[in-house]
């Protein structure tokens, strides 16, 4: 992948973490906030629904030679890719992170594939830990300023980051769940959706819950669950959802006419994801 253009290193005090390089104010020639609720969940309509036929990402037909950054092998043991959408620790942008080891270079070419969504990146920078090597990007709306509100919008920006991993890093198919379909090499074990279907609500104070759930990956899953949600008359406010290999895992805070929701709404909540999560499977098994 190409470098930085404007690029600076810096040593840190802290021996676990190393900036490697930090860009601010990159705009690019393309919002789950503390809005009011339902703002989060709610779909115009004229939106398009994501689904897996209409993700954009495209198929891959071999390795290429230079795919492999910092002198990687597609025998090597290849790490697991995480995709973060950080909705929570910003008030004023939207925090992607993207891990896959230490293979990730600068990243430019997917911070130009996300301008084409109308997006800006406004700052971005790398951190290295033990984990690997971390890319960081806070991201605007071009027209707004603000950031992204629109779950179909957050979606499209994980399917982006995923469809350039698949592109630039063609061993990451192996262990994303999207590579089964678009990638050159599929998982070699995909996950139960039954047995990795998780779901559990608990208050976060008088005036909202927290919902986890971790699930199978699949294109077009945060759009569904938040449809989910809102379907049942519950707000999205903010939060994260997490793409770690074949998982997909979320925490969002959601509340009831602006109040926790209370135990039998929780329960109605937590079943009717079950429910959804699951149905795939289990409407394939009764034709």
């Amino acid at each position: 992948m190409a470098s930085a253009a404007n690029c600076a290193v810096y040593f840190s005090s802290n021996t676990n973490c190393l900036t490697v390089f930090e860009i601010k104010n990159h705009s690019l020639p393309a919002t789950f906030v503390s809005r009011q609720p339902n703002t989060f969940g709610r779909r115009s309509h004229n939106s398009i629904r994501l689904s897996s036929s209409t993700t954009g990402i495209n198929p891959l037909a071999a390795p290429s030679a230079t795919a492999v950054e910092n002198d990687g092998s597609l025998l090597d043991t290849v790490p697991t890719p995480k995709v973060i959408i950080d909705q929570d620790s910003d008030p004023d942008a939207t925090i992607v992170e993207i891990t896959f080891g230490d293979r990730l270079g600068a990243l430019l070419d997917t911070m130009n594939a996300l301008k084409s969504l109308g997006l800006n990146v406004t700052k971005a920078n790398v951190y290295l830990d033990s984990s690997g090597k971390h890319n960081k990007f806070s991201i605007t709306k071009a027209s707004t300023g603000r950031k992204v509100e629109d779950p179909e919008l957050l979606e499209a920006i994980r399917l982006t980051i995923i469809n350039n991993l698949l592109e630039y890093h063609p061993e990451s198919s192996s262990q994303l769940a999207m590579g089964a379909t678009f990638g050159v090499e599929p998982p070699k074990e995909m996950v139960d959706v039954d047995i990795a279907t998780h779901v559990r609500v608990r208050d976060d104070g008088p005036d909202r819950s927290l919902l986890f759930v971790e699930t199978a990956d699949r294109p077009g899953l945060l759009v569904d669950i938040v449809k989910t949600v809102t379907d049942i008359n519950i707000a999205v406010e903010s939060g994260e959802f997490d793409t770690e290999g074949l998982l997909a895992k979320a925490t969002f805070h959601v509340n009831y006419k602006g109040k926790a929701l209370i135990k039998p709404l929780q329960q109605v909540l937590a079943n009717s994801l079950r429910y959804f999560l699951r149905r795939p499977t289990t409407e394939e098994a009764s034709f």
